[in-house]
């Protein structure tokens, strides 16, 4: 029986790579537009260390509404705008980057009509309905297996969600990531997708599209902090996969109304 501790080690892309690790951030909302901060914030370690850093293409095709304010930090200038163009254009004046903001939904329907096809390197999804996780794992699938040799090969994606108080991140491999010989660790070169392995439990949610008239109503069905929380831990999720080069996690369950997380381990 095989005692060893598991482990994922990250593809070797992302850490000696030859141009910036390309990353399709899906949604600009609650979550998504914090963790296009810590992003940035990461992209500006990263090359600060000698990494050929990130390229971010944020994907969405929401206006801004007063609603949307006090949670994602929208200024009165910026109501309606799209959020994906006032956030991108923010950070590129900050940071000196040169992301893209992509006015569209990402979905099979349109992924021919999209930069590169819709490939990238890296997948973060911040969105809140079901079938739009179980249409981006249908365009990941279809992705499986493309050349190794391609710039935009798609390697990873990060899932993140929440409801009002707790949220959840899940970390999966796009295929196969080609695993070192280890004798300390049982190295694990498949990491499930959320739409696998909790495919019954997401069917069984009910959906809720209807966008909130105004902060207070926002406010009761997400906390204020609930996405930033979500958003911070999950890019420190990233962090590890790019500076220690492994992880023996692969997410986590996020409970802040008691202050409460429980990882969720690799194998």
């Amino acid at each position: 029986m095989n005692t060893l501790k598991p482990m994922h080690y990250t593809d070797n892309y992302l850490i000696n790579p030859t141009n910036p690790i390309t990353i399709n951030l899906i949604g600009a909302g609650g979550t998504g537009s914090r963790m296009l901060t810590e992003l940035a914030r990461m992209n500006h370690s990263l090359m600060a260390l000698g990494h050929t850093g990130l390229q971010v293409n944020l994907y969405d095709d929401d206006r801004i509404t007063q609603a949307n304010q006090g949670r994602q930090l929208f200024a009165d200038t910026e109501v309606g705008l799209y959020k994906a163009v006032a956030l991108i254009n923010r950070t590129n004046r900050f940071f000196g980057t040169n992301w893209k903001a992509i006015t569209q939904q990402f979905s099979t329907a349109n992924l021919k009509s999209l930069p590169n096809r819709g490939k990238a390197n890296m997948y973060i999804s911040c969105v809140d309905t079901v079938s739009a996780r179980f249409d981006i794992a249908k365009a990941l699938q279809d992705c499986i297996g493309n050349s190794s040799w391609e710039r935009n090969k798609s390697l990873y994606w990060l899932d993140l969600g929440n409801s009002r108080n707790t949220g959840q991140a899940f970390l999966s491999t796009i295929g196969e990531i080609r695993q070192p010989t280890s004798k300390l660790y049982r190295t694990v070169a498949n990491l499930p997708m959320v739409t696998d392995e909790f495919k019954e439990l997401l069917e069984a949610q009910t959906e809720n599209k209807e966008p909130s008239c105004s902060l207070a109503e926002a406010l009761e069905k997400q906390d204020l902090f609930i996405n930033a929380t979500l958003a911070s831990m999950g890019a420190s999720l990233l962090w590890k996969l790019f500076r220690e080069g492994m992880t023996a996690q692969r997410g986590f369950f996020l409970n802040l109304s008691n202050f409460r997380s429980e990882p969720i381990m690799v194998g």
